[in-house]
């Protein structure tokens, strides 16, 4: 198994504690997947037809226990047609959910969590359906997840790097991260990133029913929650690669909801502290 060693541990605020593991957090049932899986990676997809097949494809050839959800939201390039003869030829190993309309990136990767929690594989990861994400860079963050609660893959520690981004693109991704630990406080270099591992322990001690967010500050949401209730978290040097295919989904109101929603994060740390 790959050694994350170049990794950077993030402290934590506070003594990390054991999760609430329950089914009652679990959600529903497992879209297709078999209960074998050591990984199980959430793939939220909206028009990704040209990328998907690949990606699946190359998940599945690394390793046996790697299971895929892909969480399409009613895509009309029939990207969900790729999702479901996918899962016909890799049975237990690929499954779909299937969502009406496209309800953001956030309430995707939330019902994804749900079904991946439900098969009770030990690791969920989540990645882009756009290939930014390199499927082969995801053995070190499953190395990492041995001895950390949840493993980033940044863009913006030691070793790390984008590929194809504009020069404008990239100062505005790097603000984004900088302005979300000075306003909140804490210690990742990439918060806005979207390669990611959780144990299943940390996914489930997440409140899953109060995440409101979308794009940007989903990731920041999701990974600084992990953070400030005491879990381990590790950055991993990884490369981001702009998409060939596809049209970007990121828009100006997901860049301002990313701006607010530190804001929040940070009143909602200060009042658990006077709790």
């Amino acid at each position: 198994m790959p050694d994350p060693g170049s990794g950077i541990s993030v402290p934590s605020p506070t003594n990390p504690n054991d999760a609430d593991d329950s089914a009652a957090n679990a959600g529903p049932g497992s879209a297709g997947l078999d209960g074998g899986g050591s990984v199980v990676v959430v793939i939220p997809t909206y028009n990704e037809r040209d990328n998907l097949e690949s990606l699946v494809t190359r998940l599945l050839g690394l390793d046996p226990g790697y299971r895929v959800l892909v969480v399409d939201d009613g895509s009309p390039d029939g990207t969900g047609d790729v999702a479901d003869a996918l899962e016909a030829g890799s049975p237990g190993r690929v499954g779909v959910l299937h969502r009406p309309a496209k309800a953001g990136i956030g309430p995707a990767y939330v019902a994804g969590f749900r079904v991946a929690l439900a098969t009770g594989a030990p690791l969920v990861a989540q990645m882009d359906a756009d290939l930014s994400h390199d499927p082969a860079a995801l053995a070190t963050l499953v190395a990492g997840a041995t001895t950390h609660d949840l493993v980033l893959g940044s863009r913006y520690v030691a070793g790390g790097k984008t590929v194809g981004w504009p020069p404008r693109r990239l100062l505005l991704s790097r603000f984004g991260g900088w302005y979300a630990r000075v306003a909140l406080g804490f210690p990742v270099h990439d918060p806005t990133g979207g390669f990611k591992v959780f144990r299943r322990e940390a996914l489930a001690a997440l409140p899953l029913d109060d995440l409101r967010t979308d794009g940007y500050s989903f990731q920041i949401e999701t990974t600084w929650r992990v953070w400030r209730g005491g879990g381990r978290v590790l950055e991993v040097p990884i490369t981001f690669t702009d998409r060939v295919a596809g049209a970007s989904k990121l828009s100006r109101g997901i860049m301002v909801e990313a701006a607010l929603v530190v804001w929040r994060l940070r009143w909602d740390g200060m009042r658990s502290r006077r709790a």
